[in-house]
């Protein structure tokens, strides 16, 4: 059975100001926070996610879907499938939709965390949300998915 390639994946945080980004591999699938594009009247910083795209190279693209706690979509969920869509078309990589319920409370816990065990002294709502995206992409390298994959 011929083996998969290693992919790089590139996971986001979708949000109305900040979208927290983080990548990973599906080798060790682990995830790591990178710095959070900001979002302005304009829209998200796109040369900002290009710049994380181009360094990284990856493969395929994963943004949170945003659901309530009952499972319907969030209000977030139409914004977050425009962005979605927006990735697929401006950077040609598949993207897929991860639930990404509660995902901002477990990175929030994880930071407090290592802040507690000596770590960073204060956490800034930018780190939130690239550790947000890092447990969305850990989701997706597990095989979760929170919508079906395009």
């Amino acid at each position: 059975m011929p083996e998969k390639p290693v992919e790089a994946v590139l996971a986001f945080d979708f949000g109305l100001r900040r979208i927290g980004i983080a990548s990973g591999d599906t080798l060790t699938g682990t995830a790591a926070p990178r710095p959070a594009a900001f979002v302005g009247r304009a829209g998200p910083d796109w040369p900002a996610i290009a710049r994380e795209i181009d360094a990284l190279k990856p493969r395929r693209l994963v943004v949170g879907a945003p659901y309530n706690a009952d499972g319907t979509p969030g209000a977030l969920a139409p914004a977050a499938r425009r962005f979605a869509t927006e990735l697929e078309h401006r950077f040609k990589l598949p993207v897929s939709m991860v639930d990404e319920r509660w995902s901002s409370l477990e990175a929030g816990a994880a930071l407090k965390a290592r802040r507690a065990d000596g770590g960073r002294r204060r956490i800034r709502r930018e780190d939130v949300d690239s550790a947000a995206a890092a447990v969305i992409l850990e989701r997706w390298l597990a095989g979760e998915s929170g919508e079906s994959q395009k």
